[in-house]
């Protein structure tokens, strides 16, 4: 991967609607942690970012399992700010690409590997799974023109890239730092966002199929 890259991973956020009563990227998928299968597609990206801050002391002690050399960014506002804020606070001194990937996101090994290589700024978008999407339209030259929570095309599951200089503090969503920007290049995946039990359960189906 290239060093002008950075991954923003996310994962400061308390998991609420899941019930578990821990942070999303300490769940057990398959018998091992999300993070740990996202760790993996990682492997080798040099500058990895994670944005810690509900359990952060147990998100970064399951991360130095595989990963010694990743940078730990703290959201100490993460009971009052969503993704969009982690992702500022993880770009500031990141590389001049940088990718955002929330914490509860699986994505296909080999759609991982597409993203993971395009070289401009994009954005992920899968067909429609999770009960509560964020939904998006794209145009005709598979451009993402707007996203909706009424309706869509497709399913925002991110992630995204966008130059540094564009990811502007915000207490929202990562859309809604993307909505000053496009349109932006739209990239199909196949992925599974995990914010409810049957998402859950729709996640190891998922990853059964790899």
């Amino acid at each position: 991967m290239s060093n002008t890259k950075s991954i923003i991973l996310s994962c400061a956020g308390i998991g609420s609607r899941l019930g578990l009563g821990k942070t999303k990227a300490l769940m057990d998928i398959c018998g091992r942690s999300l993070i740990s299968w996202q760790l993996e597609f990682f492997k080798d990206v040099e500058d990895l970012r994670i944005v810690v801050g509900y359990q952060a002391s147990d998100v970064i002690e399951e991360v130095r399992k595989y990963r010694s050399d990743a940078i730990f960014v703290y959201n100490r506002d993460y009971f009052h700010t969503k993704t969009g804020y982690s992702y500022y606070l993880g770009a500031k001194d990141a590389n001049q690409l940088c990718i955002e990937w929330d914490g509860d996101l699986l994505v296909h090994p080999d759609d991982v590997k597409k993203l993971l290589s395009e070289p401009s700024e994009f954005i992920a978008y899968s067909d429609k799974t999770s009960d509560d999407a964020v939904m998006l339209s794209t145009n005709n030259k598979g451009e993402v023109v707007g996203f909706s929570r009424s309706s869509g095309d497709w399913e925002w599951t991110g992630p995204c890239c966008l130059k540094k200089n564009k990811i502007l503090k915000t207490d929202g969503h990562v859309y809604n730092i993307l909505e000053q920007h496009l349109p932006i290049k739209g990239i199909h995946i196949r992925a599974q966002d995990i914010d409810t039990y049957e998402d859950y359960q729709r996640a190891l189906e998922f990853i059964s199929k790899w």
